[in-house]
């Protein structure tokens, strides 16, 4: 490993080094199984997080624009509130037989779509009291960071970088972001408050972006599409999120 997290490929990688490892066009030498292979599962996963994220869209556009929907959310009943919290715990009831069955198709594409729908819902809910220019300017940093960074990430891993250190720093910076979000919901706080609480989440999500993009590329198996789906899914959501809330606060 070298300086800025940057390694030699022979070194890391011995079982691709060497003369023959750039052949084939100069694609990536260090990918864990063939060129052509690697490309179809990454392929394979940007499909994935693509129809993802239309679900999302459809999804969250109906509970805000559906008028009969945002009523019965906006109304805070008790069928509404019930429907809330169901819409809550639902990504993680759906979380657990989703990793069951990771690697059985077509049952993990479908538990994974139902995962889609439950974090869709929490989306929708989440802009459901937001101003429609804040959401669009959310929606619109969060394409132009997550192409930069995709294609950062992709720039750099085939010079030999590598963000696997990132690892354990992004998993703590996670543990402070729910501690304080936790706080928050405790004790409510300022618009300032939450506007530096967002960008610092949105910094913090950026970073996964980099580092889920890097294992993308180099250390999922061509059967975990489902958990690389996922990652990247839930980096992007929580972007989106996390700009919402800061945008919002400096809208307010």
């Amino acid at each position: 490993m070298g300086k800025h997290g940057r390694c030699d490929v022979e070194a890391c990688y011995p079982a691709y080094g060497g003369a023959g490892a750039g052949a084939g066009g100069g694609l990536y030498p260090y990918m864990i199984e063939s060129p052509q292979l690697r490309w179809a599962f990454i392929r394979k996963v940007y499909v994935i997080v693509a129809m993802q994220l239309m679900v999302t869209v459809a999804v969250a556009a109906a509970v805000n624009l559906v008028d009969p929907i945002k009523t019965f959310f906006l109304s805070r009943s008790p069928a509404a509130i019930a429907a809330i919290v169901a819409i809550i715990i639902g990504p993680l009831l759906m979380m657990l037989p989703m990793i069951y069955f990771r690697n059985r198709h077509p049952i993990n594409l479908f538990f994974l779509f139902l995962f889609t729908v439950c974090i869709s819902f929490t989306v929708g809910l989440g802009c459901l009291t937001k101003k429609g220019m804040v959401i669009f300017e959310a929606a619109s940093v969060t394409l132009v960071v997550v192409v930069g960074l995709t294609c950062y990430t992709f720039w750099a891993a085939k010079r030999g970088y590598d963000f696997e250190f990132l690892g354990p720093f992004l998993i703590a910076a996670c543990l402070v972001l729910m501690l304080f979000a936790l706080v928050r919901i405790l004790l409510p706080m300022g618009k300032t408050v939450s506007m530096v609480y967002g960008c610092v989440a949105a910094l913090v999500f950026s970073a996964f972006i980099i580092y889920d993009t890097d294992n993308l590329i180099k250390r999922y198996t061509y059967d975990e599409y489902i958990a690389a789906a996922i990652t990247l899914y839930l980096d992007i959501i929580n972007i989106f999120m996390a700009l919402v809330t800061a945008l919002q606060g400096v809208d307010g």
